[in-house]
Formats: C-alpha cells, structure tokens, sequence
C-alpha cells in the first residue's frame, strides 16, 4: 500500500462538478492499494499519516502532527501511485488490487482515519475526480507499508 501524502493550505475534490470532499489545513492523502495489501498495512499507513511529523512548531517545520495540530486529512483513492512503467511507454496496473479489495481496504483506512478524531473528507472511490490542493511547503512524502 502506498500513501502519496502532501501538507497543504486547503483541498477539495469534485466528481462532475459537484465536490464532495474539502479541507482546510491538514494532509491530502492519495492511497493506492496493490495486490496482496491487508488490513494491516492499512492500518500501519492511517496510524503513520495521522502521526507523521510534518506540520512547523516554532522551532521548526517539522516538528507536529496532525493529531497535534489537529489537522484536516482528505483521502482520495489512486490506483495510478501502483503503476509500473519500466517498459514501453504505456504504464502497466497489474500490481494494483482488485476493485472490489481495494474500495474495501481504502474503505477501512479511511475509517482508520476517522477514530483519529481528526476531520476526514473522501474523494469518490473509481470516480474521474478533479481535485485542488493548495500545497504547503511543498511538502510531498511517500509512504509505503512494505517500508515499514
């Protein structure tokens, strides 16, 4: 499992023009979940993002988390951060999950999430979705389950 996680101002995401998820200061959080991906590593990654150290104290930039900071965490499925594109020019998604695995496991992170307390807000699972983040910093990190 893989989280493409980056720190921002603000972020929304619309499915036909309508948006169905949007924060304020917090954490957009793009999950791609690959064959074999279990509860656990879903797990492992929710309790990672809520407690990675990216948001600035005094002192620092990276020093809180967003269960420090009480950030704002929008979550939004991307099977696309599996893609294999080593050969030809047309990447290749085999390593990503079945859909039917996959909504359950992002389903489950993002309940994982949610008993945080932080705020949460969804993209829509196998929609076409539009989304603007206002990144910060820019601070952009991958997290991977198999790095654990």
């Amino acid at each position: 499992m893989k989280a493409l996680v980056q720190r921002v101002t603000k972020a929304s995401v619309s499915v036909n023009g309508e948006v169905v998820g949007k924060i304020g200061r917090g954490l957009v959080v793009f999950l791609g979940i690959a064959r074999g991906d279990s509860e656990e590593d879903a797990r492992y990654l929710a309790n990672k993002v809520a407690n990675l150290r990216i948001f600035a104290d005094e002192a620092s930039k990276f020093a809180l988390s967003a269960l420090e900071t009480k950030a704002e965490i929008l979550i939004v499925s991307q099977f696309t951060l599996l893609a294999d594109s080593q050969k030809g020019r047309r990447p290749s998604f085999t390593e990503a999950a079945p859909p039917d695995k996959a909504r359950e496991l992002y389903e489950f992170f993002v309940n994982q999430v949610r008993f945080t307390g932080l705020k949460v807000g969804t993209g829509l699972f196998q929609e076409h979705m539009l989304v603007e983040i206002h990144n910060d910093g820019p601070v952009t990190l991958l997290l991977e389950s198999k790095n654990r």
